[in-house]
């Protein structure tokens, strides 16, 4: 009923727009790289890998160094980013599959209004052309029910740790992959992927648009094609331990044993992840380039960001590649390394070239961001605040804190308080499991628990974790061991 009224009043609103205010409100892409670490572009200080289309994005626009994505795993911090919510109020809040469905995952709740409903009642054309996740298809939450005009990609994100699918989809249609059968591989998906999305900027060139673009790029399996690319990063890094598989036969190479929820085994693991990093900036670089092509790129916001921290799967190698940087803990953590994203916004004309902010933000604050925008109202179930005011050089109002809750590894939460970060940990064992606590403007890299010298903050931190849950029939806390 919310989300019904909530369409049709911004429809009213909008049809007081002249299409010429209309045509004057800027194309909207959102990249969203999966498992990307905050370390893995070189303007981010990454020193083994070069991103020069990203360096470049970031050189015209703003760098985010202080932003956090939605959780530290891929359903829940994308449910975060379309909803507007944080992990304690999403609908989404853990990577579950549907039972009973061969392929797709629990569908995001129909009742939320997401960011693509949001722009599509201001007018936009909305498409998604990567991984979505939230929704096997055909259910309440697939992209097209959930405000997406186009989607092509993966539906599945177990589908989506191969490279070379027999099929994807084209809103509700099965697309064939030629030469791939599971057994060959020939058709790079990813590819493909950008392929479409490109033609969906040429297709739209006219008309405000929104892109939503969540790649696989660099998420494991790690392969690739063996172009020019991956050649040099090969020669580059020269041999290598290889990656193996977990076991011996255990489905992970194509052919007639593959399990597609496994990885690949690969022989030069480094030349593969930097090959993938580095298509996935040239691939950065194509979209810009065709922005510029069609004569679009000035009145075009691109934002760039990752859903979670680098992953240690398929042979990647975080600690090699330094990808988390400074900062503790990779994908499936609450620490730093686990939630804290590389985040750059470019708009010309809008956003000083080669800025950078501290200002802290979160996936659930880009909602609000691209509906100021746009000009219209977020829908009041959102926890963000828009950041527009920090990408023009305005007075920024700042959060009173950011909270993450993750069903993974007896459960997790976790709170940003200014300059603390609180941090409880074991939670299926007890609902009471001790919060650490970290100040991050000393401590970045969470190495010192101060949680015993600032009772008071725990405290604070304590209730936050509380009152930020509400109940969720499909992500429950199991306290076991809680009376």
């Amino acid at each position: 009923m919310r989300k019904g009224f909530y369409i049709v009043f911004v429809s009213i609103f909008c049809l007081f727009q002249t299409t010429v205010y209309a045509q004057q409100k800027p194309n909207i892409i959102y990249i969203l790289a999966d498992d990307l670490g905050y370390g893995d572009l070189s303007c981010y200080g990454q020193e083994k890998i070069n991103t020069p289309n990203l360096d470049k994005l970031a050189s015209q626009g703003m760098q985010f160094m202080q932003h956090y994505a939605g959780a530290p795993v891929c359903a829940p911090s994308r449910s975060s980013l379309m909803s507007g919510q944080h992990t304690g109020h999403t609908s989404i809040r853990g990577n579950a599959t549907e039972k009973g469905m061969e392929e797709g995952q629990v569908p995001m709740s129909g009742k939320t209004i997401t960011l693509a409903e949001v722009l599509k009642q201001a007018g936009y054309k909305t498409g998604a052309f990567g991984k979505w996740g939230l929704g096997y298809i055909g259910s309440e939450g697939d992209a097209n029910s959930q405000g997406f005009d186009e989607f092509f990609g993966y539906n599945c994100q177990a589908v989506a740790h191969r490279y070379y699918p027999d099929h994807l989809w084209h809103n509700r249609d099965k697309v064939m992959l030629e030469g791939n059968d599971w057994k060959h591989t020939v058709t790079y998906a990813a590819d493909v992927i950008h392929d479409k999305a490109l033609q969906f900027i040429s297709d739209n060139k006219e008309k405000p648009f929104f892109m939503y673009y969540p790649t696989t790029l660099p998420h494991a399996e790690l392969i690739v094609p063996d172009d020019a690319i991956f050649k040099a990063e090969r020669e580059k890094f020269g041999n290598e331990r290889p990656y193996v598989g977990k076991k011996k036969g255990d489905g992970a190479d194509y052919g007639e044993k593959l399990v597609i929820k496994e990885y690949t085994k690969q022989k030069y693991p480094h030349a593969t992840f930097a090959a993938m990093v580095i298509r996935l900036d040239q691939h950065v670089g194509e979209i810009m380039a065709k922005l510029k092509e069609l004569g679009i790129e000035k009145n075009t916001i691109i934002m760039f960001s990752s859903d979670n921290g680098p992953h240690d799967e398929g042979g990647a190698d975080p600690d090699f590649f330094n990808s988390n940087g400074d900062l503790k803990g990779i994908k499936r953590d609450v620490y730093e390394g686990g939630i804290r994203e590389p985040m750059i916004v470019q708009w010309p004309a809008q956003i000083k070239a080669g800025s950078k902010t501290n200002n802290v933000t979160a996936f659930w604050d880009v909602m609000p961001t691209l509906a100021e925008v746009a000009q219209v109202k977020t829908p009041k179930e959102s926890d963000g605040i828009s950041f527009l005011p920090t990408l023009i050089g305005k007075k920024q109002k700042q959060h009173d804190f950011l909270y993450w809750e993750f069903h993974e590894k007896n459960s997790s939460q976790a709170v940003r308080l200014g300059q603390w970060k609180g941090i409880r940990q074991n939670i299926t064992n007890s609902k009471n499991a001790p919060i650490e606590l970290y100040d991050l403007s000393t401590d970045v890299g969470e190495e010192k628990n101060i949680a015993t010298v600032h009772p008071d903050i725990v405290a604070k931190i304590a209730k936050i974790m509380n009152d930020s849950h509400i109940e969720n029939d499909r992500f429950q806390f199991d306290y076991e061991n809680s009376k």
